[in-house]
């Protein structure tokens, strides 16, 4: 199973691009924790810290896209760099003033969020020129979304160590010139140099006038509702379960199942095309949620948890794919970069509905919410079938179809237009 992930990691300059890119994510990744404990060790209230890392999300999912166009407009290093930059000095300048006054608080941390470069679409622009051949790149993605959970499992665990060896301020601190390193690492390597996004037509909605990606991101909203919602009811879960240290568990499970099934998923190349895989997957996640909804034991909550994880990066990988098939020339960085603005708020939407709803109904009901989700979720991608069965036209064919044993020729395989 590890072979065809050690092959990658040999690959010249892949480790320092897959490494960089986590670390120079931190301060993304801890946003909401290290926010939440400064303004607390502040004298704020919980309410302040909920408001500035909501005012930190909506920036961040403003700034994604906008950046990643700039990206393919103008290249990594000339975007990445000056934006890890502006988005440290700002998180900085609200680290040395606090909360007081208010709207520089705000302003600062919405610039924070609004100028953290797009390090997650930049990484999967860049594989294709990496790594050569199209199974290794599907690999890759697999491998992508398999950091993405041990980054964000590990993340909040920096800003305690950070918190505890120093203080909340340098918590902040650390992780944002962290970030600047991670970004730096990245943009000087040569193939990020080198990148340059293939030749595009002018026009003002960009990626977002391919039928097949809207198709994807509103499926992939719903995505992240489920998740969003499952960390709210899991709250409401440990409340009456244990109290935090369950919660912890949980969410440890989750990852955990994330983790296995994206190993496993990646490990193998799959027959078919990627959007009929993609509607399979969602629908076994959707499945996967509804025994969340028996609410038994916590030893059993946490295994179910685990379960509930399991198709979550396989989707994640699988929709990386699509989103490359379906991209129009010249736009991947920034279609990548929807897809995480997306999914930032479906998962806050989901924070968001989940509360009424376990206030309404208890717990069970919350736990309904990821699977309904889930479902609604399905139902986008059944409808939007045909959409998603036409890659967008002016892409390269690929030299091999995606994991066809019979090599037959496929669209939108990004290789040839090193993007």
């Amino acid at each position: 199973m590890s072979t065809g992930y050690l092959e990658i990691l040999r690959a010249r300059h892949a480790l320092r691009l897959l490494t960089g890119t986590l670390v120079g994510r931190l301060p993304n990744a801890t946003a909401a924790i290290a926010l939440v404990l400064f303004v607390r060790a502040e004298g704020g209230t919980y309410s302040l810290a909920g408001g500035l890392a909501a005012v930190y999300g909506v920036a961040n999912a403003v700034g994604q896209p906008v950046l990643g166009r700039l990206v393919d407009l103008y290249g990594q290093p000339r975007v990445q760099l000056p934006a890890a930059v502006l988005a440290a000095l700002s998180m900085t300048l609200f680290a040395f003033c606090g909360t007081d006054p208010l709207p520089l608080a705000y302003a600062a941390v919405a610039a924070s969020g609004l100028f953290t470069p797009p390090l997650e679409g930049g990484l999967r622009a860049l594989w294709p020129s990496v790594l050569r051949r199209e199974e290794q790149v599907h690999t890759a993605y697999a491998m992508d979304a398999i950091a993405q959970e041990v980054m964000f499992t590990v993340g909040p665990l920096l800003v305690t160590l950070c918190v505890s060896v120093w203080d909340e301020r340098a918590a902040l601190l650390v992780l944002n010139l962290l970030g600047v390193l991670g970004a730096l690492s990245v943009v000087i390597s040569p193939p990020s140099r080198a990148w340059r996004s293939a030749p595009r037509e002018a026009h003002w909605l960009g990626a977002l006038r391919a039928p097949g990606l809207l198709a994807l991101l509103g499926a992939f909203l719903f995505v992240g509702i489920a998740l969003g919602s499952i960390t709210v009811a899991s709250v409401s879960y440990a409340d009456g379960h244990g109290g935090d240290a369950v919660y912890g568990w949980m969410m440890a499970g989750l990852g955990l199942g994330a983790l296995v099934g994206g190993t496993v998923y990646g490990a193998r190349q799959w027959a078919g095309v990627p959007e009929r895989r993609l509607r399979v997957l969602v629908a076994l996640l959707a499945v996967c949620y509804l025994p969340l909804t028996a609410v038994p034991g916590a030893p059993a909550m946490v295994a179910l948890s685990v379960l509930s994880g399991v198709f979550l990066a396989p989707c994640i990988a699988c929709a990386f794919i699509i989103v490359d098939r379906h991209a129009p020339s010249g736009t991947v960085t920034e279609a990548f970069s929807w897809l995480v603005t997306t999914f930032t708020v479906g998962a806050s939407v989901g924070t968001g509905v989940a509360g009424p709803v376990v206030q309404a109904g208890g717990t069970v009901w919350g736990f309904a919410v990821p699977g309904a989700a889930g479902a609604v979720s399905l139902l986008v991608l059944l409808a939007t079938g045909r959409v998603l069965a036409a890659p967008a036209r002016g892409g390269v064919v690929a030299a091999s179809s995606e994991n066809d044993p019979n090599r037959a020729v496929e669209p939108r395989f990004s290789s040839g237009d090193r993007a």
